[in-house]
């Protein structure tokens, strides 16, 4: 089996590094088209040895950019189209159906309950996304929450499949050395208190709250890992809170160890407690790394955790996300050293698994697929 995978962009985010481990783990020959912004994740793909391109997609009237996207698939031979993110869900579902491709699936990687990918769920937004989505044999939900909005949104039940996000446990396992060589890096003793948030610096993630809860904890450090249009309000905030010497940005850090920046695995050994801020997410693949380097998780929405029994991830405490609230949970923390044992959730999520319940996923998509589907007019 061929498969090409259409994704957006291929900046740091969680669908694109996402999209890079499975690859590492799905036993089908891969290529993938980036729409905009071949970053970081399409250099990480290429050196992985998968092949990437770039179509240069101008923006959403570019609609020019259909016809070379089926071109692409009609050239490629590809037995199956794999779309990731709603530009490339839109555009990717009709350039396949074009390319008389068999078989067509998608991921939805960020629907909320007011908002996908940032933009608000528009009449026109929730019109195209339905009538695009019927071209293809299954839409997939990264969480049950996910699967659960698909339906109220008009997505039919029996086109829904769940491929909950996977991590690859073993590298976030909490090392000794990876935490004394990040924090003499850093310059943060070995006995401070350090919580870590990571994710793109945007509104949404509310990093505001974590950074005003951390300052009002006098001693306690905050390690940010990420990069967005809210860096610079959030460096402001810390220069007018006065914990500039408290507070470190890491911008973008590379899922791999060594070099001027921390790995997140790396980061991860290096702190006391994660925090994730966030009102509304997808799925929360940033909670589940820091389950599996054995931290306590604070948290705002996260269906990853919030969708198995409380038992599953006891480190995991529900906040309700205002920075006092915040600033109390940290205090009732800085005595406790947890014992950096991953949870039972960190196995539910394994990437094995997710891999094994997409290939079930292509499985039925070209099972049902018509033998010699012809292009529409």
């Amino acid at each position: 089996m061929r498969a090409l995978h259409v994704i957006t962009g291929l900046g740091v985010g969680g669908a694109e590094q996402q999209l890079r481990l499975l690859l590492r783990h799905l036993p089908v020959e891969c290529d993938v088209v980036t729409l905009t912004n071949p970053g970081a994740v399409a250099d990480g793909l290429r050196s992985d040895g998968v092949r990437v391109t770039h179509l240069g997609m101008g923006g959403n009237r570019d609609l020019r950019a259909v016809g070379r996207l089926a071109r692409l698939i009609r050239d490629g031979r590809y037995d199956l189209v794999h779309t990731h993110l709603y530009r490339a869900c839109v555009y990717g579902r009709i350039a396949a159906r074009l390319a008389g491709t068999r078989a067509t699936v998608a991921t939805e990687h960020s629907l909320g309950r007011a908002e996908i990918e940032g933009r608000p769920l528009t009449r026109p937004v929730r019109s195209l996304y339905l009538a695009t989505e019927r071209l293809g044999a299954a839409t997939v939900a990264v969480s049950s929450t996910v699967a659960g909005r698909l339906r109220d949104w008009g997505v039919p039940a029996d086109r829904i499949r769940l491929v909950p996000n996977g991590i690859d446990a073993d590298r976030f396992r909490f090392d000794k050395r990876r935490r004394a060589a990040v924090r003499a890096a850093l310059e943060i003793p070995a006995d401070a208190f350090v919580v870590g948030g990571v994710g793109r610096l945007v509104p949404g993630k509310r990093f505001d709250v974590l950074v005003r809860a951390v300052a009002a904890l006098p001693g306690a450090r905050l390690l940010l890992a990420g990069d967005g249009p809210e860096a610079g309000a959030l460096r402001a905030l810390t220069v007018r809170l006065g914990v500039t010497d408290r507070v470190r940005f890491l911008g973008e850090c590379d899922e791999a160890d060594g070099g001027p920046v921390p790995g997140v695995p790396a980061l991860l050994s290096a702190l006391d407690v994660f925090v994730s801020t966030s009102r509304e997410e997808s799925f929360g693949l940033a909670a589940v790394e820091a389950l599996a380097a054995g931290l306590p998780v604070l948290h705002d929405a996260c269906p990853a955790i919030d969708d198995l029994p409380a038992a599953h991830a006891p480190g995991a405490t529900r906040i309700a996300g205002s920075p006092e609230e915040l600033t109390a949970r940290l205090r009732q923390r800085i005595n406790l050293r947890p014992d950096r044992r991953p949870p039972r959730a960190v196995g539910h999520y394994a990437i094995k698994r997710s891999s094994e319940r997409l290939m079930d996923v292509y499985a039925y998509a070209l099972d049902t697929a018509p033998p010699n589907r012809r292009a529409f007019s």
